[in-house]
């Protein structure tokens, strides 16, 4: 389901259905808010600055879903919202999976895939997906990321580079 949008004379289509799987308001809102600041419209355009508001009522909620946190994070990074960026990337850290020298974040529910010696699980879109909007938020700071910080990302770059099919595409169309 899509809906037909108006900003400032544009229009944008706001696909409801999100990769990730998670079907709310926040989540949505972080994703466009994402596309907005990547355009890029400016932090105080009245659209970006009203869905930064929404974004940051929402964060303080304890039941938010991992993806939904990924694509806040990513969003306050873009926004330059450095303290709801670090507050979100450290409720995600305690959440990841670190395995093998790598870290990943799955979906709450989903039991990992065992690798079996004659085939490597590859993990679902959604999981590549929201790994990879953390990985953003943990490379878009300024004025540059930390030392710390490129340490965590590329652990976080080893468990996404591990999950290319041999053609070195992913199964995420993200």
């Amino acid at each position: 389901k899509t809906e037909d949008k108006k900003l400032g004379g544009i229009s944008i289509y706001l696909c409801v259905s999100l990769q990730g799987g998670v079907d709310n308001e926040v989540s949505l809102t972080a994703y466009i808010t994402i596309a907005l600041l990547e355009i890029p419209l400016p932090v105080t355009h009245s659209v970006v600055r009203n869905a930064l508001f929404c974004l940051e009522t929402a964060a303080g909620e304890k039941e938010n879903h991992v993806y939904t946190k990924a694509l806040m994070a990513y969003a306050f990074a873009l926004a330059g919202r450095e303290e709801k960026r670090k507050a979100l990337l450290g409720s995600l850290e305690k959440e990841a999976v670190k395995k093998d020298g790598s870290v990943h974040w799955q979906r709450p529910g989903k039991e990992p895939q065992v690798d079996l010696p004659y085939y490597r699980y590859r993990a679902p879109s959604a999981e590549v997906e929201m790994t990879a909007y953390v990985l953003l938020a943990h490379l878009t700071t300024q004025p540059a990321p930390s030392q710390e910080e490129l340490s965590f990302a590329s652990l976080i770059a080893k468990w996404i580079s591990g999950q290319q099919n041999p053609s070195g595409g992913f199964s995420s169309t993200q």
